[in-house]
């Protein structure tokens, strides 16, 4: 697992296991903060044991970005501290929590000891907390996942935009609109670092490229995929959209961002022909 420290009081976790998803921990004098936490209990406790080494007043509070099992399977290391996360992200953990879980130990022994932890603290579109002269912003952010957070940490000018930002951007089972929006209000946020939901922290002189770069390829994949079915052309069609022709890299995440390309070309690809199929069209 990778440690980078970003600024004084924050540092991010990188997995080695998993997709090199993140997880932060901002150390204040009153407690820490945990944003997000690694699927296998193996990595997140490496980071408990970190935040409580630093933090003798213990971790106050751990935030759940988005429902998806990466980023929350870590959650029930940190009993003593308060779950936060978006309402819509404890609806989703208390209808398909359990069943999700129990299909992933079936699938992956590692994950054994893991216990299913839900939200106690949730909001709608904005909470503000207050910590050890730390103001944190967790801010809606639809896209990705319709419970999708970015949290700011403003005094650090950091932005952990979770899944929101990502080598490739994520939409198999989001919003293709709703995550552009979020990403321009990135542009619009005077920033220092984006820690991204996988594969690590973005550098000043990298945000601006890296959003506009996501907004293209979010508009390349929309037109390509429309113009396979506006020809009746098959599923297997969409092999033929190269990721580079969409402006992203194929090599990131050491390879698995192919993967995931192909993943939202067939979401788009559904969502259409879904789309013109519908009753009463």
């Amino acid at each position: 697992m990778l440690r980078e420290r970003v600024t004084e009081d924050v540092y991010v976790f990188i997995s080695a296991l998993y997709a090199e998803v993140a997880a932060t921990v901002i150390v204040t004098p009153d407690g820490a903060v945990v944003i997000d936490t690694l699927p296998f209990p193996s990595e997140t406790i490496q980071i408990r044991d970190f935040a409580r080494s630093r933090c003798p007043k213990g971790i106050r509070y751990v935030i759940n970005t988005h429902h998806h099992a990466d980023h929350i399977y870590g959650s029930y290391l940190f009993p003593e501290a308060e779950l936060i996360a978006h309402r819509k992200c404890r609806e989703i953990l208390l209808r398909v929590g359990e069943e999700s879980l129990d299909r992933a130990k079936a699938q992956t022994p590692a994950l054994a000891s893991v216990e299913l932890r839900i939200p106690q603290m949730v909001f709608e579109v904005d909470l503000l907390l207050r910590l050890g002269e730390k103001t944190i912003h967790l801010m809606h952010a639809p896209g990705h996942a319709p419970d999708g957070l970015m949290v700011h940490l403003r005094e650090d000018k950091v932005l952990v935009a979770s899944d929101t930002v990502t080598p490739v951007p994520l939409i198999a089972q989001g919003d293709t609109a709703a995550l552009a929006k979020a990403l321009k209000e990135i542009r619009d946020m005077n920033l220092e670092n984006v820690v991204q939901g996988h594969g690590g922290v973005l550098l000043r002189g990298e945000i601006e490229e890296t959003v506009d770069s996501s907004i293209a390829y979010l508009h390349n994949i929309e037109k390509r995929v429309k113009a396979i079915v506006d020809k009746g052309q098959p599923r297997s069609a969409l092999k033929s959209i190269d990721i580079e022709a969409c402006g992203k890299s194929r090599i990131a995440l050491g390879g698995l961002v192919q993967r995931l390309h192909l993943a939202n070309l067939e979401s788009l690809y559904a969502q259409m022909t879904e789309e013109e199929t519908a009753p009463g069209e």
